[in-house]
């Protein structure tokens, strides 16, 4: 039985476009790094979440028992972020936390908590849930390929608005940005504050868009060379090719950040998950191993040459530990871990502890551990961050599986976006912190849903396709 085919595009239109017109929006105030402009969207999710269960009341599960694996890990990870910041009895604090019970001690504090910060803990709690509402949005409005195709559509539309203009900024020679009039030295960086949440910004937006090549690859295998530079032809020349110029677009934004480990998480990512999918991906087309390749050709060795990626490659080949301070940072901040394993310092604290552990003097302030990893453990403890690690390994599983099971080419492409972004993701937080900046942390939130999305969704109609073969 074929469902009417407008149904699933025309359950809460609304909503849906709200959802599309904040994701657009979130990184143009400065990547929503600042009180201000986080706390808009924070509204805005909050709005549209309330929205959304509004019109949703009266069913039950409102199509989320598909994900509930997800779900739980997410609260119970929300459930230590609220611990930290409720006022416990004296015996629970100094049981599971002594020094934060010494700390508070020394004080002479009435109330104790977990967190050494409360304070910057709450603000870290309410972007915290937000998060979690825009996972629960993208869950429930993300019903249809239409939609899946166009929430991917308006992540590489945001990508390219913000890679010309951080490219436009550096090719004019400004001194100043032309919306917030922040200083520019050599390197791109959008309307970010920081290049490197920008680079990483942009690896999360051109994963969007090789998974929407993808995803419109043809479908039957090829074999004779004949074949095969047809399958070339369609691939690069097709009505794909905008898509295809969006993403050279990005890349060239990409180099011009000069960030080192951004653009080398970017071609990581890239080659590792179109390896992946040439093993996992069943009756696949020449096209995917022609667009795998193609990337490197077209845009590492021409593309990117005339934007700077030599510059990228001398920053590489100069950087020491010598020259870097991010190495001291993370062994003076291993003191802290030590001090407290379970449950951490408290959400946003880092700002707040690292000082009192800091040995050596350094030219800069570090507000952040520039390096995700041990800056999780450091604010959340080990519980904290082992519960992190398993919603990004379960969502890189579920994109993986996607790429191998699921027979309709949407769904493979999105697993394909959900894995690079995961794969690109966890390569740049080695080195640097872009799950602080809250636009860069809504971006990868969607992709953890998608990842999600891409093995829970069932497709009963036939939809138009935007981007035709």
């Amino acid at each position: 039985m074929v469902a009417n085919t407008n149904s699933s595009d025309d359950f809460l239109k609304l909503p849906f476009y709200f959802l599309l017109a904040i994701l657009f929006l979130l990184p143009i105030p400065l990547g929503a790094n600042r009180p201000w402009a986080w706390s808009f969207f924070e509204l805005a999710i909050f709005a549209l979440s309330f929205l959304v269960a509004w019109k949703l009341r009266g069913n039950k599960f409102a199509g989320m028992h598909k994900y509930v694996s997800m779900l739980i890990m997410w609260m119970v990870f929300i459930g230590i972020a609220v611990i930290q910041i409720v006022s416990l009895p004296d015996v629970l604090v100094s049981t599971l936390s002594p020094q934060s019970y010494e700390f508070y001690a020394m004080a002479n504090a009435t109330s104790k908590y977990l967190s050494i910060d409360v304070g910057q803990s709450t603000i870290n709690f309410i972007k915290l849930l937000s998060l979690f509402c825009l996972l629960c949005l993208i869950l429930q409005l993300i019903n249809s390929e239409n939609r899946l195709r166009l929430l991917l559509l308006t992540i590489v539309a945001s990508g390219t608005f913000q890679a010309i203009y951080g490219s436009l900024e550096i090719l004019l020679g400004l001194d100043s940005s032309l919306i917030f009039g922040l200083e520019i030295d050599n390197r791109a960086s959008g309307s970010f504050v920081y290049h490197n949440h920008f680079a990483n910004f942009l690896m999360l937006c051109l994963a969007a868009g090789v998974g929407l090549i993808v995803t419109a690859l043809e479908k039957e295998k090829s074999s004779s060379p004949k074949d095969f530079m047809r399958s070339f032809a369609i691939s690069m020349l097709s009505s794909k090719a905008i898509i295809r110029i969006c993403l050279a677009v990005m890349v060239i934004g990409l180099v011009m950040s000069r960030s080192r480990m951004g653009n080398t998480a970017f071609f990581a990512s890239m080659a590792i998950t179109g390896l992946l999918a040439l093993v996992l991906i069943r009756n696949r087309s020449q096209g995917l191993f022609i667009l795998v390749v193609s990337m490197f050709i077209i845009d590492l060795l021409i593309v990117s040459a005339y934007f700077g990626l030599e510059r990228v490659k001398q920053r590489l080949e100069q950087t020491s530990l010598d020259q870097e301070t991010r190495d001291e940072i993370i062994r003076e901040a291993m003191p802290i871990v030590q001090d407290f394993p379970w449950f951490g310092t408290g959400g946003g604290s880092f700002y707040s502890v690292f000082p009192g552990y800091q040995q050596s003097n350094f030219s800069l302030f570090y507000d952040h551990a520039h390096n995700d990893y041990l800056q999780f453990v450091i604010e959340y403890g080990l519980l904290g961050t082992l519960i992190l690690c398993g919603i990004t390994a379960f969502a890189l599983y579920k994109s993986l599986r996607a790429m191998y099971k699921r027979k309709n080419s949407i769904f493979k492409g999105v697993g394909f976006a959900s894995c690079m972004a995961i794969l690109g993701m966890g390569l740049h937080m080695t080195v640097d912190f872009p799950l602080q900046g809250y636009a860069n942390a809504c971006y990868f939130v969607v992709f953890i849903g998608l990842a999600m999305i891409s093995n829970g969704l069932k497709l009963r109609m036939g939809i138009n396709k935007i981007i035709h073969n």
